[in-house]
């Protein structure tokens, strides 16, 4: 099973932002523990090279991705230390040429038709949805089902669990992405256990 295939079988993508990466191996096994074994290390933080690298080589069950990549440096840096899926947070074709050119998946953030022309362009399937509610959500993704059929989605901003089923309903949804999965208040109180116990929940709310 690719990348993407393992996207769209666990449904759910948590957004990770840690500034302590000794943390990171403690994290991991949480969300493994609690059945959504995949982590999006966002580089937001000084963190975040050496949270993938502790995460992908000390917790082999998880699937590691780096996110909020703006470069090919970053790129490269996120693939180096184990990261083996790469999210942008707009369409950036050199990043995704880069990608491409070294096998590594990549799902870059789209919003707009011409975003996806982008997309097609560069023989890409599967596209970041953000930020999602504030474009319309739900109802924009069943409009660029349409014109757009070829491409599956990951929404990501304003997703919760609330809503997130609205959107895993949808045909062209692969999973959804979010901090919900892991709040940044558990998080800071390292309280893994409880992370787990959300991560649970949250999976079995999918109908």
């Amino acid at each position: 099973m690719n990348v993407l295939e393992t996207i769209r079988t666990i449904q759910l993508v948590p957004l990770i932002v840690l500034d302590d990466a000794k943390d990171a191996p403690c994290f991991a096994q949480a969300l493994v523990n609690g059945g959504i074994p995949i982590a999006e290390v966002t580089f937001r933080t000084a963190a975040a090279e050496e949270t993938i690298r502790k995460m992908s080589s000390e917790v082999p069950d998880i699937l590691v991705g780096a996110g909020t990549v703006h470069t090919c440096e970053q790129a490269q840096t996120a693939v180096n230390a184990g990261a083996q899926f790469i999210v942008t947070p707009g369409m950036n074709p050199a990043v995704v040429r880069w990608c491409q050119e070294h096998e590594v998946a990549v799902i870059p953030g789209t919003v707009t038709p011409a975003d996806l022309e982008v997309a097609l362009q560069l023989g890409l399937s599967v596209c970041k949805f953000f930020p999602a509610e504030a474009y319309g959500g739900v109802k924009t993704l069943k409009a660029l089902a349409g014109p757009y059929a070829e491409i599956s989605f990951m929404p990501t901003g304003g997703v919760n669990e609330a809503n997130m089923n609205d959107y895993l309903s949808l045909a062209n949804v692969i999973a959804v992405g979010g901090s919900f999965m892991a709040p940044d208040a558990l998080v800071k109180g390292k309280r893994w256990n409880e992370i787990t116990a959300l991560c649970q929940s949250i999976k079995k709310a999918i109908v």
